[in-house]
């Protein structure tokens, strides 16, 4: 099992930190591990020390523990080799705390919402199967009967009142489903598709990607690799089948077409116009990773602004929804019966 963006993140900036002090990546580890609490984590530094004794390289270590994405063991391999290894530790504690960051907003951002339509779910399920019924009891009493939209929010109530066991197994595979999506390593893999497809959160899903790409060429590239090397590695981080199609379209057209990276970028229309000629001035300067790397911070703001709007949207407009339909059940119960009551009056 691999490590997770905040384990990664820690590991990284704390061996970047070592290195920074004139300290060993072997004696670093020893460091580390000496400090270390958790038996997990104390297992996964000795596995590192022991393998780092015998090659005394960090990426082969990290390559044999298995724990560390294939995309930061390249990485740190291209560090070591180039002489920019503390850089790169540097840069992939920031990448990967980013990461982690854009998780926990996409998070809180939905938790909420889910969490009131569940309640207000409840709610209306009490009304119409319990509630409804009772009122219908007093209206018989009292010589007449719920018509109209109440009685048909009675007759809905009975039905999952009368089947409420195939409700409660329909209730269990939802939640279920949503467990697997939540807390599963298939499901991790599934919800990017979804979030590919679903309306709501196309844009959303496609900026994520182009930040992960923007960020990951600046990373490659600040590590010392060429244009061509940057895109290839930087590819391997992107699922979004739109976004890794127009970085092929990109990689063909440097290959065949002989057009330089910004002409590429241009033709195949993965970022604005604007950012493309940003990207350009930054290829033509050499300070291209630098720029990738502001592109990626403001996609990440982007998709902050974008998860505020959904919600500062989506919750007031749950709430009147949701409210409207418990007022229109309770008025359509009240109104009769205070009709009734007047009559008798």
């Amino acid at each position: 099992m691999q490590l997770s963006n905040t384990e990664l993140a820690t590991f990284f900036d704390q061996m970047a930190m070592i290195l920074h002090a004139g300290i060993p990546s072997i004696e670093g580890l020893a460091i580390m591990g000496e400090d270390l609490s958790s038996k997990e984590g104390g297992r996964i530094l000795n596995v590192l020390y022991r393998s780092m004794e015998d090659t005394g390289s960090l990426y082969m270590a990290m390559e044999k523990s298995e724990v560390f994405p294939s995309y930061a063991v390249e990485l740190v391999k291209i560090g070591e080799q180039t002489g920019h290894l503390e850089k790169v530790l540097s840069s992939l504690a920031a990448y990967y705390t980013r990461e982690e960051d854009v998780k926990n907003s996409i998070k809180s951002a939905v938790s909420y919402p889910l969490i009131m339509i569940g309640m207000m779910f409840v709610i209306i399920l009490v009304l119409i199967i319990k509630v409804m019924p009772m009122f219908n009891n007093v209206f018989l009493q009292l010589g007449s009967e719920l018509t109209g939209f109440s009685r048909s929010v009675m007759e809905i109530g009975l039905v999952l009142s009368r089947y409420s066991f195939a409700f409660i197994i329909l209730l269990v595979v939802l939640a279920a489903g949503a467990a697997f999506l939540a807390f599963t390593k298939k499901g991790a893999k599934l919800r990017p598709k979804i979030a590919y497809h679903f309306f709501a959160t196309k844009k959303l899903a496609r900026q994520m990607a182009i930040s992960k790409f923007s960020a990951g060429l600046s990373l490659t590239i600040g590590s010392g690799l060429d244009v061509e090397q940057s895109l290839e590695m930087s590819a391997r981080l992107v699922s979004h089948p739109e976004i890794a199609q127009q970085i092929r379209n990109c990689q063909e057209l440097m290959e065949n077409e002989h057009l330089t990276f910004p002409q590429a970028l241009f033709e195949t229309g993965l970022f604005t116009g604007l950012q493309t000629r940003m990207i350009a001035v930054g290829y033509r300067t050499g300070a291209l990773d630098t720029l990738m790397e502001k592109l990626s911070a403001n996609c990440d703001e982007e998709i902050d602004s974008r998860l505020s709007r959904l919600i500062s949207v989506l919750e007031p407009t749950l709430v009147v929804i949701l409210s409207v339909i418990v007022g229109l059940i309770l008025l359509s119960v009240m109104l009769p019966l205070l009709g009734i009551m007047t009559n008798m009056g």
